[in-house]
């Protein structure tokens, strides 16, 4: 089933499985009488209460993708949802409504209807999921990389495993350099330099699907790699298998690095688990054991207690402060001809580009005989009214607009031009990893180190995005707002 169906099915058996464990609860013992009523009637707050469980399920994360996730898995966090869920009812409403025998009695119940009733629930739409997967229906698109016999064994693997939801609709195949010498023959002396090719079809006759498209260099891994970010946007993968060996450390390194800021989850095979270290942890799709590199780094409530804040903050700094920001916007425009807002594209999560919104700092167009350029320590181009705006980082305000549409969050890695991003891509190894998350208006390089000016402090400013990126939390952002707010106020922004 595709993912929207599947959403739709769980919110509603969530909604029916919740509605009638309230009314399993409530209707076998109306004499408890523990649910108060709402606008003269207990249907309204049955109603809220239903909702409320949804939000609640959301926030969780029950409704994100359980990839490879077995049901026991999805089992457990549902039991530990429904416990927290019932005791903010218990202090939120009934507290002060029963007695205290009586009390325990109904939550207990209503705790054990709620999950019963909404597991077998969820239990139903993962049966009839695994059944259309088993059909072929709704799999997860793949592309493996690894050493010719490797990919084959994995593909035999994975066809054994129909359920583990896994589709190969390509590969990236790497042959072993026992072609050295006609390769020098060719006039092929780096091995780096051979020619790549590109097949529609695998070769082998039914060893692996038909259709797929693969990617072959013959004793030249890199440049096979370097092929991958252009089959995961044709093919629309999902999923990058990686299957080599323990002694290709420079090979997963390139993968890596070529994959980073792709919206693809990252899978090794098992050999390769001492080479990644903490960066991974290992799963199981159905029998098949496989190593997720790079996970999401916040849990899911997290994820979305982190882009609440983003947006009730943005919101509130938007609207309190307009009187403010317009009279900003009007000394902008006032003392510097030009727009007040500056608008530039910048690469975001995923490497997708978006317009980010400043005001003005500069002299209007001051790129335009030099091309794109990092500001540089008492740059010129820098308005009177624009540096007083950068020490106090007034100047990022207009992004709290970026943050409240979910272009950025208040916290994050800063975003880049595109025209720097390509450059330093290939200069600086793992750069691209700063797309994993939204950036942010502010930062752990923000507060640690200054403006960048040249490629060391773009260098250095990354070692603490990756520390960012591999350590964010709720209570890290808040130390980095204080900080940045502590900056603004002592005027210390360059």
């Amino acid at each position: 089933m595709s993912r929207r169906i599947e959403i739709l099915a769980l919110v509603l058996g969530d909604a029916l499985a919740t509605a009638a464990a309230l009314a399993v609860v409530v209707g076998g013992e109306p004499a408890w009488n523990w649910l108060p009523a709402v606008a003269g009637t207990r249907f309204v707050t049955g109603a809220l209460l239903v909702v409320s469980w949804l939000l609640l399920f959301a926030f969780s994360g029950l409704y994100a993708e359980r990839y490879a996730r077995g049901r026991l898995d999805e089992l457990g966090t549902l039991a530990k949802v429904v416990v927290f869920g019932c005791l903010a009812l218990l202090f939120g409403l009934v507290v002060d409504q029963l007695e205290a025998r009586e009390l325990r009695v109904a939550i207990g119940g209503y705790a054990l209807a709620q999950f019963v009733a909404v597991g077998s629930a969820r239990m139903v739409v993962r049966a009839v999921q695994r059944a259309l997967v088993v059909r072929g229906y709704g799999r997860h698109r793949a592309v493996v990389v690894g050493w010719s016999d490797r990919v084959e064994t994995l593909y035999h693997d994975l066809a054994r495993y129909p359920a583990a939801n896994i589709e190969i609709v390509g590969a990236v195949r790497l042959t072993a350099p026992t072609s050295v010498p006609v390769l020098a023959e060719a006039g092929y002396d780096d091995l780096e330099d051979a020619p790549v090719h590109i097949s529609a079809r695998f070769p082998g006759g039914d060893a692996l699907p038909a259709g797929a498209i693969e990617v072959t260099a013959a004793g030249a891994p890199r440049a096979a790699v370097a092929e991958l970010p252009g089959l995961i946007d044709r093919l629309r993968v999902q999923d990058v298998i990686i299957a080599l060996g323990t002694e290709d450390h420079d090979t997963l390194d390139e993968v890596l690095r070529v994959c980073d800021g792709k919206p693809v989850t990252l899978k090794l095979v098992p050999d390769f688990y001492a080479a990644v270290g903490g960066m991974a942890r290992t799963e199981h799709t159905y029998g098949l054991p496989l190593i997720e590199v790079l996970p999401e780094p916040m849990p899911a409530w997290e994820r979305r207690t982190k882009r609440i804040v983003d947006a009730v903050v943005s919101a509130l700094v938007l609207v309190v402060g307009a009187p403010v920001w317009l009279a900003l916007a009007g000394l902008v425009r006032a003392t510097s001809p030009g727009p007040a807002i500056f608008r530039q594209t910048r690469v975001g999560r995923h490497g997708k580009p978006f317009t980010m919104l400043k005001f003005r700092t500069m002299v209007d167009d001051a790129e335009r005989h030099t091309g794109p350029v990092w500001a540089e320590h008492g740059d010129k181009r820098i308005t009177p009214v624009g540096r007083w705006l950068r020490k106090l980082r007034l100047d990022e305000i207009p992004q709290m607009w970026n943050v409240l549409v979910g272009q950025m969050s208040l916290v994050g890695p800063r975003p880049e031009r595109p025209y720097f991003v390509e450059q330093l891509v290939d200069r600086i190894p793992l750069y691209s990893r700063r797309h994993r998350v939204q950036p942010g208006v502010t930062g752990l390089a923000q507060v640690k180190w200054r403006y960048d000016t040249d490629l060391d402090d773009v260098r250095q400013k990354l070692k603490y995005d990756l520390f960012y990126i591999e350590t964010m939390s709720l209570g890290l952002d808040a130390k980095i707002l204080f900080r940045t707010v502590r900056t603004a106020l002592a005027g210390e922004g360059q």
